[in-house]
């Protein structure tokens, strides 16, 4: 965002310089894709040059309001919102709070703002000759529609959780609602604040110039500071200019929205109001322009937040504490119909979340047998976890005990807190005298077990239930999880509860380890 020298002193807080920072290293992968879009520019210049860009004024409003929201969230959780840096990693990292610890990735909030940028500068290819979306024309009450059915969209989504399509939705949102100031004279008239109005379809647009009022002089450099007319500043008449990309005509009297791309700039009145580039003639109200635009987005922002809760907005973000999915199985010779179970359901887990915000930030498995247990195999690859479970194999195990608690154990302290942790199993723990150390991890971890225990026959289900099933369920119902006992034909069908808790109330970019 360029401003003049003295702006930018005044404004060079440790506040700013951070947004600065943080903007200056997710910008690269935005400003890549957005050089390609082709099209004229009927908008702030999407990706730089002297003038501030659609990037950078969503950018600025986008990360004041994460950091607004991670302070909020802080709050209410009793600790201190403290980034140790500027990075988003490290922005991250303070908005998740003291629990997060060990390794911190900013990816999905870099993958968040990235989808964000790129379809609001989308809307100048793929909408260029539609006003509305640009606020032309004196479209008000068009463009006003685009912005209220988009805020819609954007609520449905993150309740939906479809938060991928929210990110695009509020893109492309964010970009029409700044361009009204850019390109509609809310600044000549010398407005401070947005038009709140756009937001609010309860509140009427006032005193609109109709098409046969003429709204513009002359101007026959093309570069005037304000060629509005001074009828229409006094009764504080709002227009916009008229955007010609195939056509340039335009009715009697208005104003053009000005430039190389636009056809009716040379039809009288010529020149043109738009306020998307900083020229030498029009820097104060370009910086206008933009200080009202990011102060808009971040009204729509607020109202978002209000609508949708402080957590669901930064699960939008990709900001929120990621889930561990880990896997305690049997591999004794009767678990062979089992383990064709946990495969399937594990593929399934794997394919259903597998790049959207619920996908997993790491897979563990503990296969256990007897009188042997692990070892712990932990990826971050969903397709290695496949494979995985795919080279389980039963084997062995003469005795009916197995030892189970024991690779819970290994599970539960080799796991990141708040793991969620299936146990699959036919067999009553051997390892019986560690069930007080796994009620104690499971305390300390907050991690979530669950057991599936299937019967070989009816008589050993019967003794099962009076013993090893007792000591699962006391262990399972302490963690918050359950303990589900069943037939192995029944299996498919308990299987299910897997499918249904396998993400946490808050999935995303944490990746904790706490041993």
């Amino acid at each position: 965002m360029q401003i003049d020298e003295e702006d930018e002193i005044n404004n060079n807080s440790p506040y700013l310089r951070a947004q600065r920072l943080i903007m200056t290293s997710v910008l690269g992968f935005a400003l890549l894709g957005l050089a390609l879009i082709a099209g004229p520019c009927v908008a702030f210049i999407p990706i730089g040059g002297g003038s501030s860009t659609h990037v950078s004024i969503t950018g600025m409003a986008l990360l004041g309001k994460v950091k607004e929201v991670c302070q909020a969230v802080a709050d209410e959780g009793g600790y201190e919102f403290k980034p140790t840096g500027s990075s988003p990693e490290e922005l991250v990292q303070g908005c998740l709070g003291p629990t997060a610890t060990g390794i911190v990735s900013g990816a999905k909030f870099h993958t968040a703002l990235q989808e964000i940028y790129t379809q609001n500068g989308l809307v100048d290819r793929d909408f260029s000759n539609s006003a509305p979306h640009h606020f032309n024309s004196e479209t008000f009450n068009e463009g006003r529609g685009l912005i209220l059915e988009g805020m819609g969209a954007i609520k449905a989504n993150i309740r939906s959780e479809s938060y991928k399509a929210a990110r695009e939705a509020l893109g492309r949102v964010l970009h029409t609602l700044q361009d009204f100031y850019s390109h509609s004279n809310w600044v000549e008239l010398q407005n401070t604040e947005p038009y709140i109005n756009l937001l609010r379809p309860d509140l009427p647009l006032d005193n609109l110039a109709d098409v046969n009022t003429p709204t513009c002089s002359d101007c026959e450099s093309g570069s005037c500071p304000n060629p509005i007319l001074p009828n229409i500043l006094r009764e504080k008449k709002l227009t916009s200019g008229y955007m010609g990309v195939y056509f340039s005509s335009k009715p009697k009297g208005k104003c053009s929205h000005g430039g190389k791309g636009d056809l009716t700039s040379t039809i009288v009145p010529r020149g043109g109001i738009s306020k998307d580039e900083r020229r030498f003639d029009n820097i104060a109200a370009h910086n206008a322009a933009v200080n009202l635009a990011t102060s808009a987005s971040t009204q729509l922002l607020e109202d978002i937040v209000l609508a949708v809760g402080n957590k669901e907005f930064l699960k939008m973000m990709g900001i929120a504490r990621s889930s561990v999915v880990c896997f305690v199985i049997d591999t004794t010779g009767s678990m062979s119909d089992d383990i064709a179970e946990a495969r399937k359901v594990v593929y399934e887990i794997i394919d259903s979340k597998k790049g959207t915000q619920d996908e997993p930030s790491e897979y563990i498995l503990v296969p256990f047998n007897d009188p042997d247990f692990g070892p712990m195999f932990r990826t971050e690859d969903p397709d290695k976890m496949k494979k995985a479970i795919s080279d389980l194999k039963p084997r062995g195990g003469g005795d009916i005990p197995e030892m189970c608690l024991s690779a819970l154990q290994l599970a539960l302290t080799g796991a990141p807190s708040s793991s969620h942790i299936y146990v699959f199993t036919d067999a009553a723990a051997k390892d019986i005298e560690l069930k007080d150390t796994i009620a104690a991890l499971i305390r300390t971890s907050k991690s979530t077990v669950s057991f599936f225990m299937t019967s070989r026959s009816k008589k050993r289900r019967r003794r099962a239930t009076s013993s090893a099933f007792d000591a699962y369920k006391e262990l399972a119902l302490a963690s918050g999880g359950q303990a589900i006992e069943v037939s192995k034909k029944q299996l498919p069908q308990a299987t299910g509860v897997i499918r249904d808790t396998s993400t946490s109330a808050l999935v995303g970019l944490s990746c904790s380890t706490d041993l």
